[in-house]
């Protein structure tokens, strides 16, 4: 049985991909199952009675070590806040590369807590900083040094003790570039080093608040239980900053869902599954339904996907308890081709990515192909000619291509580059000024643009001497070019549409972070937990891979 790849002009609708969940391709995952071996120590722990100071844990293996060093800051309550153009936190870390020295301490200890302001070295390769969740914190504290363990409810309402606001890398305020560390094969993945920052941060925050309850009462005070702190992740606010890397980034962006469509087509075309197979999707399925129930949101957008998302799961556990069977030839193929007929896409997503938690021989083998040598593919084939690029745009951007641009809600919005704190945002061209700044984040304008222009050109013409009289549309050119080879590179939506929803772009980027709970503060920004569930370092040598489906019981 041969099943086809899902077509890239239906997947790479915004409103398909703003439908993504974690699966086991997600990098926080892989990053576990990849560093499971590996020695992690707390090498440094010097925080006062309050828990301000310093700390340093680390990761080693062989002769490679990385090493996480924390810096906890005092602040008032009115300086916290999880807009980027805050500049006080109430920690700051950074990523060293190998065994800090006191003098490496003393330096990032006068520019880590300054973070954009402060300048790293090549020695540092990634930046973060986070902010207490301050009511959670303080009932915690005050729980433990009473002897008692916090109130789970409380907890399960929030899922964890600290939320970041950025995590940078690749050569920001001086950090590595990525040039000096591609080549190593631990860290190949994407963004390894971003996970690994996160969840030592995960780790920092038990530590901290274990610390303070002690100094707070030495006589009465308990440590945090192992299963709450397992059941707590890292929460993170994310804006519009991160919307434009998958637009930037297209055979990045492909090579990440390819993975996804090829681990659903293999698993589709599975004849016979075993018990034990079936029984693991089962059970991450039935976990699954306490998780969900667990994920607050003051949204009313995500209030609606997650109670759409219970109903579905409720119709779906119904399907498969009363009419299907894995006792069937390629019964996966049954699953997914009932879900595709009867669900929303927001349960279709979450159900491809539980398919894949009993396939680790075919998921995988898959993440080695996550990541992209980009550079290798800007060169336009200036060799060929319009004949070839129009064939191109008619098959890639079919849907594309029929937008009416003289339309004014077609090009309500533009993306722009605050000044302030040189991140992108977006604004109403009809409303704001500064439309003559526009970023070139609109492709689909810019493509329909394109084809517009060759079809009053010669099939014959090279596009060489296409692109001597129309140098303002290289940057389409190229990327159609690139989507020829990767066919799921490209957004298949115009992203300045009045009916825009940037948390879409948001949550497809995030969802292969491994992020849970998405909860939207508006249109532009989200809260999001990363690894709630996962094991603690101590656990990391053998451990459940399914965790993502636990929840705080």
């Amino acid at each position: 049985m041969n099943i086809e790849l899902r077509d890239p002009k239906i997947i790479m609708r915004l409103s398909k991909l703003g439908s993504f969940h974690q699966s086991k391709l997600s990098f926080l995952r892989s990053f576990l199952n990849e560093f499971k071996d590996w020695n992690y120590n707390r090498d440094l722990f010097d925080l006062d009675e309050k828990g301000y100071g310093k700390a340093v844990y680390s990761f080693s293996k062989n002769n490679r070590t990385y090493s996480l060093v924390c810096f906890s800051n005092k602040i008032k309550d009115e300086e916290r806040s999880d807009r980027v153009i805050a500049t006080k936190w109430d920690a700051a870390f950074a990523l060293h590369d190998g065994i800090p020295t006191k003098k490496d301490i003393d330096r990032l200890l006068d520019n880590v807590p300054k973070q954009e302001i402060g300048r790293l070295s090549y020695k540092e390769l990634t930046l973060s900083r986070a902010n207490k969740s301050i009511r959670i914190f303080q009932h915690v504290v005050e729980s433990l040094s009473n002897g008692m363990q916090p109130d789970k409810s409380s907890l399960l309402k929030v899922g964890y003790l600290y939320r970041t606001t950025a995590v940078y890398g690749s050569g920001k305020f001086g950090l590595a570039d990525r040039f000096r560390i591609k080549n190593r094969k631990e860290i190949y993945g994407p963004f390894r080093l971003e996970m690994m920052l996160v969840y030592l941060v995960r780790q920092f925050t038990f530590d901290q608040v274990n610390h303070i309850a002690k100094c707070k009462n030495r006589k009465k005070a308990v440590k945090l239980d192992v299963n709450i702190c397992r059941n707590l992740g890292i929460g993170n606010s994310t804006g519009l900053g991160m919307a434009p890397f998958i637009v930037n980034h297209p055979t990045l962006l492909n090579n990440w869902i390819l993975a996804r469509e090829i681990s659903l087509k293999k698993i589709r075309e599975i004849k016979k599954v075993s018990n034990l197979e079936s029984n693991i999707f089962l059970n991450c399925l039935n976990k699954s339904i306490k998780n969900i129930t667990s994920w607050n949101s003051e949204s009313s957008f995500q209030k609606k996907k997650i109670n759409e998302l219970i109903k579905d799961l409720k119709k779906f556990i119904n399907y498969l308890q009363t009419e299907f069977s894995f006792n069937i030839e390629h019964p996966f193929n049954k699953i997914y081709l009932w879900c595709e007929n009867n669900l929303n896409d927001e349960c279709i997503e979450y159900i491809v990515s539980m398919m894949m938690e009993p396939f680790n021989d075919i998921v995988y083998p898959l993440i080695k192909e996550m990541s992209s040598e980009e550079e290798k593919f800007f060169t336009i084939p200036t060799n060929r000619n319009i004949s070839d690029l129009k064939k191109i745009l008619e098959d890639q951007y079919s849907n594309i291509i029929k937008i009416d641009f003289t339309k004014k809600e077609r090009n309500q919005n533009f993306w722009f580059i605050s000044k302030n704190k040189e991140e992108p945002r977006v604004g109403d061209r009809f409303l704001n000024k500064g439309s003559e700044l526009e970023q070139p984040l609109a492709i689909a304008r810019d493509i329909k643009k394109l084809y517009e222009r060759i079809l009053n050109q010669k099939n014959s013409l090279t596009i060489a001497k296409f692109l001597i009289d129309n140098n303002d549309l290289r940057h389409v050119v190229r990327r159609a070019f690139i989507t020829e080879k990767f066919p799921y590179a490209e957004i298949q939506d115009n992203t300045i549409d009045s009916n825009l929803v940037p948390i879409d772009m948001l949550r497809l980027k995030l969802s292969f972070f491994g992020a849970a709970k998405f909860d939207p503060r508006s249109d532009k920004w989200l809260r999001i937990n990363m690894f709630q569930g996962a094991p603690l370092p101590q656990e990391l040598k053998s451990f459940d891979e399914h965790w993502i489906y636990n929840s705080l019981n």
